[in-house]
């Protein structure tokens, strides 16, 4: 390759700044990677071949989007940042098998982009991306409530919330996010990313995070999804407090209700004092139709 596409390293990712009169942009959460194995690594754990479609979002100067056009069969990179478009289109010149669109994922029409930008959108279709901090969650909620059927969503996103992703019940990371992405996802953190090797540095590390669809769907549905996401996040908003206090300022604290919530968290074998993070997803799913069928949800 010519030297200039020699992009991830600080000296080249310094010069190609230098060239074309770049600062990263901290309202756009800009923090170029320039570890080489690092975006190897990323690669690697998103299993990326010659037989995959990759979107990937917010390339920045197009260190990642390299090494994913040496693997993948096609790369459709969307950069909000307009004044990246063209270093991209220069930097990546070689790559033919690459698009960059000057496009905010969170207002893209994901569909029409893979119909419209792949040669072959029935291939296989996998995300990969660096992820801004700020925008992590709703770009991750955009792409769990898309139609698409994601191979996998591979992302690199602050360790914090990395940790509440893979989170188990129990664990303090462990809350409504978790279980909104492993009600669709199989997720685990493939490796830890120091923040020295970014330029600039960010002020904590990074994890890449790997989710995948599930191996197996939960043991019993939901008889309504938004309704069991709107229960989780109120016995999440206040960790502190028990299920019980948590379900009573979800519901109410008349005698009425609280005798029906202490016969739902009987029919669910669940102590009124447990704690909302010791519950599972399918406790969850359980106590959403138990909910619903004593006419505490509708």
């Amino acid at each position: 390759m010519n030297e200039h596409l020699e992009v991830a390293n600080p000296v080249r990712t310094k010069a190609i700044m230098e060239r074309y009169g770049l600062h990263t942009k901290k309202s756009l959460g800009q923090n170029f990677l320039t570890d080489l194995n690092v975006l190897k690594n990323i690669v690697s754990a998103a299993k990326i071949t010659e037989q995959d479609n990759v979107i990937e979002i917010g390339p920045g100067i197009g260190a990642l989007t390299e090494q994913l056009a040496l693997n993948a069969k096609q790369v459709v990179a969307l950069e909000i940042d307009d004044q990246l478009i063209q270093v991209l289109h220069e930097v990546l010149v070689d790559y033919h098998n690459v698009k960059i669109i000057n496009q905010d994922v969170l207002q893209a029409n994901l569909p029409e982009i893979i119909e419209t930008q792949f040669d072959d959108p029935s291939r296989p279709i996998k995300v990969v991306a660096n992820l801004p901090y700020y925008i992590t969650t709703p770009i991750l909620m955009q792409l769990l409530t898309s139609p698409v059927k994601w191979d996998s969503i591979v992302v690199m996103m602050q360790k914090e919330v990395a940790q509440r992703l893979a989170a188990t019940p129990g664990n303090k990371s462990y809350g409504s996010l978790t279980l909104a992405v492993q009600y669709q996802m199989d997720t685990h953190i493939a490796f830890d990313v120091s923040r020295r090797v970014f330029i600039p540095a960010p002020n904590v590390d990074s994890a890449i995070v790997v989710l995948e669809p599930r191996s197996q769907a939960p043991a019993v549905l939901p008889f309504d999804e938004r309704s069991m996401f709107r229960l989780i996040k109120g016995c999440f908003a206040h960790r502190r407090k028990s299920l019980y206090n948590n379900l009573q300022s979800v519901f109410g604290k008349t005698p009425e209700i609280r005798t029906q919530i202490n016969a739902v968290l009987e029919q669910n074998d669940l102590s009124p004092q447990i704690r909302p993070e010791r519950l599972s997803l399918d406790q969850f799913i359980l106590l959403t139709n138990s909910c619903h069928t004593a006419g505490l949800l509708s």
